[in-house]
Formats: structure tokens, sequence, C-alpha cells
């Protein structure tokens, strides 16, 4: 899934070849739908919400400028569109502030005594219980692998804004392991 190939499936539809759009909708699917359900929250609307995207999209894609990724582009219009969702069904999105990194404890020791699936299997169940928003963001960086520019781009949060929450939401992690491996080793000793 590279760039060249996206910039030229967007050049063949903007010189009328529109069935090449077919191809950027099954590349990028599935992340257009993780994106939406994160926000959302429910497969059904998360559905609605990246069809509307794709279908702006299209409807605008003489407005992509190349100067960054198409996936970028897309993920923007997913991102917005799911927003816009939400807030008519009057769900509350919280904003962000720019307040300094609190300080937390040193990363737990006691994570090397679990085996590695123990580890992926702690750190996974963190992340299913972060907000949508953190989970979006978390997913943005680190498995769609998006810069953090490009997950400002995304987002419309500034990029210090990113990386601010990005440490917040590790921390969170990290307390949430601790807790559970804490919860694990007291069961263990009862």
């Amino acid at each position: 899934m590279n760039q060249v190939d996206d910039i030229e499936y967007v050049l063949r539809i903007l010189n009328g070849d529109t069935s090449a759009y077919a191809a950027l909708v099954d590349r990028h699917k599935n992340m257009a739908f993780s994106l939406a359900l994160k926000i959302a929250g429910k497969p059904e609307e998360a559905e609605e919400i990246a069809m509307d995207a794709f279908v702006k999209a299209f409807n605008n894609l003489s407005t992509f400028r190349q100067e960054s990724q198409f996936k970028t582009w897309l993920y923007r219009i997913v991102y917005n569109t799911a927003i816009t969702f939400t807030r008519k069904k009057k769900h509350e999105f919280l904003a962000l502030d720019e307040r300094l990194i609190e300080q937390y404890p040193d990363p737990i020791e006691a994570i090397n005594e679990f085996s590695k699936e123990d580890q992926f299997r702690m750190v996974e169940k963190a992340i299913q219980r972060l907000s949508s928003e953190d989970g979006l963001l978390i997913t943005l960086f680190y498995k769609e692998e998006l810069s953090v520019d490009e997950v400002s781009s995304v987002t419309g949060l500034t990029v210090s804004n990113v990386k601010v929450k990005l440490h917040r939401i590790r921390k969170k992690i990290a307390n949430d392991v601790e807790t559970s491996i804490k919860k694990e080793l007291k069961e263990e000793y009862i």
C-alpha cells in the first residue's frame, strides 16, 4: 500500500476512470471502518460513517493536493465525518487541553515475571479499556504507523497535543497493566 499507487489511482479517477475508485476503497476500507468504530463505538454506525466518508472523498477528490499521503487525507475525512456524526447523536467528544505532562512512576518491573503472551494480553486489555479518542490515537500511531505529524493532520490536533496525549495514553496503559499485575499477583498468593 504505497503512496505512488494511491496517486496513480487518484489520477486515473480524475481523468474519468471512476471504476478505479473501487481499488482505493478496497485498500483503505478496513482502516476507515476501524477509525470510525473507535469514535462511534458501534459497528453499524461505523459502517455508515465509513461509507459517507468514502462518498465525500470521491466527491472532493479534485481538492486532494498530493501534499500529503492519500490515506492521511482520507483518514482526515473519516475522522471529521465521525465527529460530525457523533455530535449529531449528541455524544460528547472531549476537547484536549495542553497542560504540562504529568509525572508518572517509572515503568513497572514486575511485568517481566509474566510470559510474553500474558504481557501482550494485559496490554491489549488495557488498550480496549481506553476511551474512543485515546484508542484512536494509539491505533493511528502504533497500528497504522502514522507519524506524529500525520496523526496531527488526521485529528486536527496540534503536534504538541498529539505528543502529550500519546505520552499520557502510554502512562494510562502502563498504570492499567500495573493494576492487572498487582491483581494477578494478589490472586496468586491468596
